[in-house]
């Protein structure tokens, strides 16, 4: 079988990631990544005998060492399909100014307006839905994590309806302009923007979201509430998942009772760039309350969309069987 050729456009915080995860597909060759201008990114890429292009700057990028391979209309003409990483909205953008005329199949993240891609993607929601598609949305940090965990429950008991606070980080580690520093941002937003881009995937789904900005770097914490439609207990949600992809169960008294002991053991459990990928559900705050389902989720939002972008991938050249691509995603990758 023919492997796919993939192209990586735009190498920081995701783009890296992805290009690290396309490395390990049986099926799929890393043509080569694209960068705008020079960083040690680029450096650390073209090391590891990654093949850089140029989307301009040219003469930046060789005068700091790195090798070029060409230019990003030379990559265009290599690959069947691009992952856009880079900064909204220029994904959006180069979906009509490069992709579009270039006849190439791209995937764009989820800073990106819904508007921009023919569809949103979560592989374990709407894979079949993306089959073949030309351009598809990978969804937020924040709306993978949600969708994950929901869809998971209403596949087994149905969800009435679902309401979120997201406790979300100020910034990356290492993105040391942002803040805030010593204070508390709420969203004035009703819902959130979080809300009505989760009804990007799952279509029917009642789901209201509010949020905070809060001065951390390490993740973002959900707090749900959950109507379902089937009664059910605890110890039966705990159950759905941990037997469910990309969802991890982590007990507080293991000594995992905060984000920080959280990023730690993806550290100790040796994943790359000390990554979790998976949703984190902390076991003890699963809750039933009036009939009304409680429980905090930690989400890693430099990693969690890296296998979505691979799966998508898959779905995007008509590789029809979801949850073969996810396994062959998730053994790659390490994921539970």
């Amino acid at each position: 079988m023919e492997k796919i050729k993939v192209g990586i456009v735009g190498y920081g915080t995701i783009g890296k990631r992805v290009a690290d995860a396309v490395l390990l597909q049986e099926d799929m060759e890393l043509v080569g990544v694209v960068g705008r201008t020079y960083n040690y990114k680029l450096e650390i890429a073209s090391k590891r005998g990654i093949p850089i292009y140029a989307l301009n700057k040219i003469e930046d990028i060789k005068h700091n060492g790195v090798n070029i391979s060409g230019t990003v209309d030379e990559l265009l003409n290599k690959v069947d399909i691009v992952v856009d990483c880079s900064p909204k909205p220029n994904g959006a953008k180069n979906i009509e100014k490069l992709y579009k005329p270039a006849g190439v199949k791209a995937i764009i993240q989820g800073g990106e307006k819904a508007a921009g891609a023919e569809i949103s993607f979560v592989a374990q929601c709407n894979y079949k839905d993306s089959l073949n598609k030309d351009y598809v949305r990978v969804v937020s940090c924040n709306t993978t994590a949600m969708c994950r965990t929901l869809h998971a429950l209403d596949v087994k008991f149905g969800v009435k309806k679902a309401r979120a606070t997201l406790i979300r980080r100020g910034g990356d580690p290492h993105a040391v302009k942002r803040g805030p520093i010593n204070s508390i941002i709420p969203s004035f937003e009703l819902p959130s923007h979080h809300g009505p881009d989760v009804r990007t995937v799952l279509y029917d789904m009642e789901v209201f979201t509010t949020a905070v900005i809060v001065p951390t770097t390490l993740m973002h914490m959900h707090n749900l509430d959950v109507v379902l439609k089937t009664e059910t207990t605890t110890d039966e949600v705990v159950e759905l998942f941990r037997n469910t992809s990309r969802i991890r169960v982590i007990k507080a008294d293991h000594k995992l009772g905060s984000t920080a002991e959280v990023m730690e053991y993806g550290r100790d459990l040796g994943n790359k760039r000390g990554d979790m990928m998976e949703i984190c559900v902390w076991e003890e705050g699963v809750g039933i309350v009036g009939g009304e389902l409680f429980f905090p989720q930690a989400v890693h939002q430099e990693s969690d969309v890296v296998p979505e972008n691979i799966d998508a991938i898959r779905a995007m050249m008509g590789i029809e069987d979801a949850e073969k691509s996810i396994e062959m995603t998730n053994k790659s990758l390490g994921l539970e």
